[in-house]
């Protein structure tokens, strides 16, 4: 699929997915809108890819927002106000699913951030497993240097990740926060001193995430989720349900057999998703 804004490659179970706006910052426009969420649901359909990773090309990671999203008028200017203000809600709801589908896709979402890490490409990464970043880097979320509250995942996701008195301190001041002090507190793993050291180091942790068993890693994904909103009683409940149904699977027996006979493991990629009942 031919894509405006963005590059998709899938090699050796690694997608990796590029902005490609280098020339405007990677801001995300219209097309990155569409074109993001997508991409991150045809990889998880597809299932060929074991482990997604995000890039950006040129000197910023993203920008955030761009400008011309707001410019456009929308289709229902001259409808009464109470349902043009339940449409917004309705269009902003849409916005944040376009990040959340980072957390649904059953592989890991490792972003890789250089430059500048702006309003929605916060809201971006951190709806990531893990992030890791360049020595230049910086995270802000601007929405509140222009009047808005951020409403795309940010307020709900970095406190989470973050004490959350950090967390706070970002969001009410709006000020830029540093690749090293991202990574003291625990937002990033990693500081890379070069765009390409960082891609090298991030295909590595891919890589090696690529050589473990899909459905192992979907399940522990799944439940790391779980766990982050639950309850530890409900999240135990959760992963003893799990691995009831799952534990049985060919996998296991092939990684004890690879490592007696001390080669790398063949897994089986997980199945599509297609061929349901209601297909």
């Amino acid at each position: 699929m031919a894509h405006a804004a963005i590059t998709l490659e899938i090699k050796d179970h690694i997608a990796h997915l590029v902005f490609n706006r280098p020339e405007a910052m990677n801001a995300m426009n219209r097309d990155m809108w569409r074109e993001i969420p997508e991409a991150i649901n045809a990889i998880d359909v597809d299932a060929s890819a074991r482990v997604i990773v995000i890039s950006a090309a040129g000197k910023h990671f993203t920008a955030g927002m761009d400008l011309s999203v707001f410019g456009k008028p929308g289709p229902y200017k001259e409808a009464e106000i109470g349902r043009r203000r339940a449409h917004l809600r309705t269009d902003i709801m849409r916005m944040q699913e376009c990040f959340t589908a980072f957390e649904r896709a059953r592989m890991p979402v490792i972003a890789a951030i250089q430059g500048g890490c702006i309003g929605a490409g916060v809201d971006m990464v951190t709806a990531c497993d893990m992030r890791y970043a360049t020595a230049d880097a910086f995270f802000c979320i601007q929405e509140i240097n222009i009047g808005l509250t951020a409403d795309v995942g940010t307020l709900q996701r970095l406190p989470k990740l973050i004490a959350p008195g950090i967390a706070r301190e970002l969001s009410y001041t709006g000020r830029r926060m540093p690749a090293i002090e991202a990574k003291q507190c625990g937002l990033v793993n990693e500081v890379y001193a070069t765009q390409a050291e960082m891609l090298a180091g991030v295909m590595t942790v891919a890589r090696e995430i690529a050589s473990k068993s899909p459905l192992a890693i979907a399940g522990t994904k799944e439940m790391l989720n779980y766990a982050r909103d639950h309850s530890v009683a409900d999240g135990l409940n959760h992963n003893a349900t799990w691995q009831a149904g799952m534990f049985y699977s060919q996998d296991t027996k092939e990684a004890m057999a690879a490592r007696t006979e001390k080669r790398e493991p063949k897994f089986e990629d997980i199945l599509p998703v297609k061929g349901s009942m209601v297909d």
